[in-house]
């Protein structure tokens, strides 16, 4: 059986809203549509695909930051889901 704090569905603020939809979705779709937005709009970084460079929408899940981590921005969206 899957991890059901994974599945369960969360609250999303209104900065993740405007990249990943409205919710409430698990985590796992949310991370799904982040990549889906990150890949559509070529937000990976040429030389090192881990990291991620932020757009406007983006940079206000990412506290700001112009380049994180994939580690890193799990950790950033956490901080928008409830």
């Amino acid at each position: 059986m899957a991890n059901s704090a994974f599945m369960k569905p969360m609250k999303i603020s209104d900065e993740l809203a405007e990249v990943v939809g409205k919710g409430p979705m698990p985590r796992s779709e949310v991370v799904k549509k982040l990549w889906v937005y990150i890949k559509s709009k070529n937000l990976q970084d040429e030389k090192n695909k881990r990291n991620i460079v932020a757009d406007a929408a983006l940079k206000k899940v990412f506290d700001g930051k112009a380049v994180v981590n994939m580690f890193e921005m799990t950790k950033l969206v956490s901080k928008h889901l409830s």
